[in-house]
């Protein structure tokens, strides 16, 4: 046994880590943690018993990976891939490191960062506040599928953003009506990806869920980078005519 807040000689275990963890990553669990291992995020020593024992470099990695899917939304194949970039130059996975691999844009001040944008609970009137349109706007969006109030009559942080774009394209005469492709596009990706996650989510390991989320956010990753690259293409077509 360890005394409080103090490893063993050989390590912390893996409640421990959880532990140290969870005040920064307050909804990491143990089968998080035993999910990033199998996937080779970190690679925990094993004591002579087989218990697992974590190295202070291994909780720098780990919380890495946790604020890096958290903060940036990065797939964890990148994240993988960033880790072994650090390990092949012979550096540490300390802090300085990983904030430097991690250095990715999150989007202008007040844009709610994908974890906290769904937690917020927004009157419409907030939501017109904080994206500055006016309540107008809002009917059109709801009217044509962009937005939806969800319990209690409340918005979360996500529709501030969408009230925002809608309304840029609006200066350029491209009103919420023109935008139900967006929206038909947007089902289509995502019902593409339920398909493929539905089985991941049917099965009975404890930490089946972890490995479906984790998959869900990563599909969502790739999905949407692809979508832009594709767009961004066609518009540079467009732009050399």
């Amino acid at each position: 046994m360890t005394a409080a807040g103090r490893p063993a000689r050989d390590g912390w275990n893996i409640g421990a880590v959880l532990q140290r963890l969870r005040p920064e990553f307050p909804d990491v669990t143990i089968s998080k943690i035993r999910f990033l291992e199998a996937e080779g995020l970190v690679s925990p020593q094993r004591s002579p018993s087989g218990y697992r024992r974590f190295a202070e470099d291994d909780i720098v990695r780990l919380r890495f990976v946790l604020a890096a899917q958290r903060d940036h939304y990065l797939p964890l194949r990148v994240i993988k891939d960033q880790l072994e970039q650090a390990d092949r130059g012979g550096a540490p996975p300390q802090a300085a490191v990983i904030r430097q691999l991690s250095a990715v844009p999150t989007g202008p001040p007040d844009t709610p960062v994908p974890d906290e944008a769904p937690t917020l609970r927004l009157t419409r009137a907030e939501v017109a506040a904080k994206a500055a349109v006016d309540t107008a706007l809002l009917d059109e969006l709801e009217q044509y599928g962009l937005l939806a109030v969800g319990d209690g009559g409340f918005y979360d942080g996500d529709a501030v953003q969408v009230a925002r774009l809608a309304a840029g394209l609006a200066g350029y005469g491209i009103e919420p009506r023109h935008l139900r492709a967006f929206r038909a596009a947007a089902d289509r990706e995502v019902g593409l990806i339920e398909q493929v996650v539905a089985p991941l989510y049917q099965q009975r390991d404890p930490s089946a869920r972890e490995r479906a989320d984790s998959v869900t956010r990563e599909l969502g990753t790739l999905a949407v980078g692809l979508h832009s690259l594709l767009v961004n293409a066609s518009l540079r077509r467009t732009i050399s005519r």
